[in-house]
This record gives structure tokens, sequence and C-alpha cells, in this order.
């Protein structure tokens, strides 16, 4: 198997070479040393799948894990068995997780825990359930795995930090949320505030609409910045916009600080603006909502 030219002592011993052989081509700087008994073919900085390999090999069996899975090119890390203890090489973190070998693709290079596992594994130790839902709906757009996938995967998972949480987020995931901002939307604003159930990540010409309400032919676009940061994404978001307005839709782009930090008023206001079209459902204040506070309030214009 290619190893981007890195090689352990133990794969060296088992060619036939001896303690003398490897001693013998670090000295000739045929080999130079990278953790002890891990070497590369060569003198200069690594590559991230030399590092790959080397944390790998160092502490072997060990696969890739986590973050070195769903999105490699960072931080070298690696899965080891729960019942073993190792030294951890410089620059790897090393996590035990129980049946190493049930859970690694031993036949990619280097081998790595399965997709499905790595994505809830990083999911279960994001540092919020925000950052949770983020993991879990890139994954899923990144068209490598699927809710329903992902869902199975955690069934089999009864021991998993936070299991309840992202149950709930996988299965708005696959019945239509793309990120973590359009689950948010949907489980502060939309959902405890008694709002319209909304068609989601539906096909409009040429595009998808984040959230779209049949009452008043209402469009709802999150607007996230961190995936819009160009003049051409910001010139396609006006040129959606435009088009609801030529159409007779309303569109309403919301962002970061209207669904975390303000989502009772936003629903407020989201309301209106649904009542104003023909919606004749009921608004209700949620438990977070401020009870003395005119900002959730259908018809008022906040603060």
């Amino acid at each position: 198997m290619d190893q981007a030219g890195i090689v352990s002592r133990r794969q060296l011993l088992a060619a036939g070479h001896t303690d003398a052989d490897i001693r013998r081509m670090v000295r000739r700087r045929e080999l130079t040393r990278v953790h002890p008994g891990v070497y590369v073919d060569h003198t200069g900085p690594l590559t991230w799948m030399q590092r790959a390999w080397a944390g790998v090999l160092a502490v072997w069996p060990a696969a890739l894990a986590a973050e070195s899975v769903v999105s490699p090119g960072g931080p070298v890390v690696v899965a080891v068995d729960r019942n073993r203890r190792v030294t951890r090489p410089q620059g790897v973190r090393v996590v035990h997780v129980t049946d190493l070998h049930g859970l690694v693709r031993w036949n990619l290079g280097p081998p790595r825990v399965r997709f499905d596992e790595a994505v809830l594994d990083l999911a279960a130790a994001a540092p919020s359930e925000l950052a949770a839902t983020g993991v879990l709906a890139d994954a899923v757009q990144s068209r490598q795995t699927t809710a329903d996938r992902l869902l199975a995967a955690l069934d089999q998972r009864r021991r998993i930090r936070r299991r309840t949480f992202l149950t709930a987020v996988l299965r708005d995931v696959r019945d239509g949320t793309h990120s973590a901002l359009e689950h948010g939307y949907l489980t502060r604003v939309e959902r405890p505030h008694g709002l319209p159930v909304a068609l989601r990540q539906h096909p409009g010409v040429g595009l998808y609409r984040d959230v779209t309400y049949a009452e008043g032919d209402t469009y709802v676009e999150l607007d996230g910045r961190t995936f819009h940061d160009n003049a051409r994404s910001r010139d396609a978001d006006l040129d959606r916009d435009l088009d609801a307005a030529a159409d007779g839709r309303e569109t309403l782009r919301l962002g970061w600080g209207q669904v975390f930090d303000r989502p009772c008023a936003t629903a407020g206001k989201v309301a209106v603006v649904l009542r104003a079209r023909g919606w004749t459902g009921t608004f209700r204040r949620c438990p977070a909502c401020p009870a003395s506070s005119s900002d959730a309030t259908p018809g008022s214009r906040g603060r």
C-alpha cells in the first residue's frame, strides 16, 4: 500500500531489514525520523497525508478519526482501542473508542473510522448544540452521507453524548433543514411560536428557497454570511429577492442575530407579515417570550 513515503520500524523489520540497516538509512538521510519508530523518505516538510500516515503508524493498530475523516487537512486525530494505553505522538490527538475494528475501513489509506461514525463523534464532542447541528447539517449537505444513514448509525450508539438531541436534529435535517441556521429557524422561531409549517429547500426557477410559506407566497431566506461572503453570492441573493418581488411574493432575509439572539421578536414580526398576506393561524408565545414585552406580539414593531 502507498503510504506517502511513511514507513514504520515494524514494517521495515518485516521486510527483512535490521535495526543496523535502519540506523544506517537514517544516518545517510535516506530516512528521517517523524515519531519514535516511524520514518519518512525525505528531509523536507511533511504533507498532511504524511502526517496522517505517521500518526496512524506511530500507535498502530489505529485509524484516522473525527475531523481527520470529516474535513482532512487540519489537526491529525487518531483512534485506538479503548483498552490500550499509548504515548501520544507529538502533533497528534489520540481518542479511544469501543470496537475499533468494527468502526474502521481498514482498506483505505490511511485506515479511517467510517464517515458516519466520525460525524457522530464530532457532533457529540462539539462545544455547543449549535456547533453540533452545524456538523450534522454540513455532513449531509456534503452528500457523503444522508440523515437516514446517520440515524441508523446513531441507533447503534446507545452511549453517545447528546443522543436525544442529535436524533431530533437529524430528523429535521432529513425533513429539509440544510444548515445550522435553518435548523435554528425551525426550532427557535417557527415551531415554538405556532407559525405555519413551511416547505424547506423548495425548488424555484433555477434555485432552492430556504423556507417557503404557502400563506401569502412568502419566502424566508436564511443568510449566514459565512456561506455568502463574496460579491457574486450577494448579487445572487439580491436577484432572488428581486425575482420574488416581481412575482408578487415577499422575501424575508434573516441572519444569525434574528434567529439565535432574538427568536421571539423575529417570530412575532414574521407572523405580522404572514397575517398581512392572509395567514389566519394563531401566534403563540413560547416559554422564552418576554411576558411583559411587546417584542413577540404580532402587530408590534418590537423594540
